[in-house]
């Protein structure tokens, strides 16, 4: 009888052994999304912008994740380098990239723009997290030589680094007024929805990557 109780005692802490580790195997894929207003959700209600929607559609997809929001309204790409240490925390294994918007309309010449966002791969790749980079795309009154230099910065860094590309952040939404808020700049929830459709290719490319790979 003492034998018994023994073995069923063993089995016992095995199973709780078992139990306290699953939350170890379990554990989320952790993602940041780190860019401008774009990235925050300027204007929309919570759970309607970018990095909440996407989440969803991966979860919905079978992917373990959680996506952080580190976006803020109005940051360059200057402000992004500033704050990219404590923003990205240990443990990311992606960083959503998309910064840039805010430089092309403030005028800020190209060489910055591609400098500071050289400076936030470089440390992130150092750190094992692997980039996916969204571009942007100048607009055309801002004259062909200023928009052929802008342009060039992402497609640039991505070969550059080996980066997951997505080559236009606002793909479908720019220019579609039914697509974005009164601003005439931003997306609307429907605009969110297009964005994160045509995204998804993109993220499940990073996630299929070994650790900081790409």
């Amino acid at each position: 009888m003492a034998f018994k109780r023994f073995m069923l005692f063993v089995a016992a802490a095995m199973m709780a052994a078992v139990i306290g580790l699953a939350p170890a195997w379990a554990e989320p894929r952790k993602i940041v999304g780190f860019g401008d207003s774009l990235m925050a959700g300027y204007m929309l209600d919570t759970g309607l912008g970018f990095t909440d929607r996407l989440q969803a559609a991966l979860k919905a997809k079978g992917h373990d994740v959680v996506i952080t929001n580190a976006g803020v309204s109005g940051d360059t790409s200057s402000g992004g380098l500033a704050r990219l240490d404590w923003s990205v925390p240990d443990g990311t294994e992606i960083v959503i990239l998309e910064l840039g918007a805010n430089d092309m309309l403030r005028g800020i010449t190209p060489d910055i723009t591609r400098k500071n966002l050289d400076q936030m791969i470089m440390r992130l790749q150092k750190r094992g997290i692997t980039v996916l980079l969204a571009g942007m795309r100048a607009a055309p009154n801002l004259g062909a030589d200023y928009q052929a230099a802008f342009d060039a910065i992402y497609p640039d860094l991505a070969a550059k680094y080996g980066l997951v590309l997505y080559p236009f952040f606002l793909d479908g939404v720019a220019g579609n007024r039914q697509l974005q808020l009164e601003d005439g700049m931003h997306p609307n929830p429907a605009g969110v929805d297009l964005m994160v459709e045509r995204f998804l290719p993109a993220i499940k490319k990073a996630l299929a990557a070994p650790k900081g790979a790409i």
